[in-house]
């Protein structure tokens, strides 16, 4: 029963995430946090932030991820699979009918109109992370850290990756530095 859940939830993140893995990643959460309840926000947060500084597609990094977790080696299995077969399948039957209507307009049109849907799919997902982060951070940190990621991101053009690396080595120092302080 497990594996056939892992399957049609990854399954309908395959088939229903359009554009690309991170317009997937509030489908994923929405299946494995408050569908199944696989996971809760915060494990599958930090599951996404490790998942982001790991090379890859994030879509199936967390189908094998959860799926292992979850219901073991078949369970990866399964969730992967569900993962990338639908799309796969749909990439072949697309190209031959963009192929045989590519000159069409409403073609064009029918792909423009899917990418706000996409954009609030995302600005939703931000505004959780936002709230979340809350939890543990003060206003101003908050403020600077979003500030310091779209300069380095963004302007300087630094891979997320590697942020998200230098803020987990951050967080495993401060503690210990706390520590310290504590004694002294």
């Amino acid at each position: 029963m497990i594996y056939w859940q892992l399957f049609m939830a990854f399954f309908r993140v395959g088939i229903l995430g359009y554009g690309g893995g991170p317009a997937s990643i509030p489908l994923v959460e929405k299946e494995v946090v408050k569908q199944y309840k696989w996971m809760d926000d915060e494990e599958f947060d930090n599951t996404l932030a490790l998942g982001n500084s790991l090379p890859g597609p994030i879509a199936t990094k967390l189908a094998g991820y959860i799926g292992y977790r979850v219901g073991g080696w078949i369970g990866m299995i399964s969730a992967l699979i569900a993962t990338v077969i639908p799309t796969v399948v749909l990439l072949i039957a697309l190209f031959y009918f963009v192929d045989a209507l590519s000159d069409q307009p409403w073609l064009s049109g029918m792909t423009t109109a899917v990418i706000p849907v996409v954009g609030v799919m995302l600005a939703v997902m931000t505004l959780d992370f936002l709230k979340k982060s809350r939890n543990g951070l003060k206003s101003w940190q908050i403020v600077a850290l979003l500030a310091a990621s779209v300069v380095l991101i963004e302007l300087l053009h630094i891979h997320p990756a590697f942020l998200i690396l230098a803020l987990l080595l951050f967080a495993l120092v401060i503690p210990e530095k706390r520590k310290e302080e504590d004694k002294a």
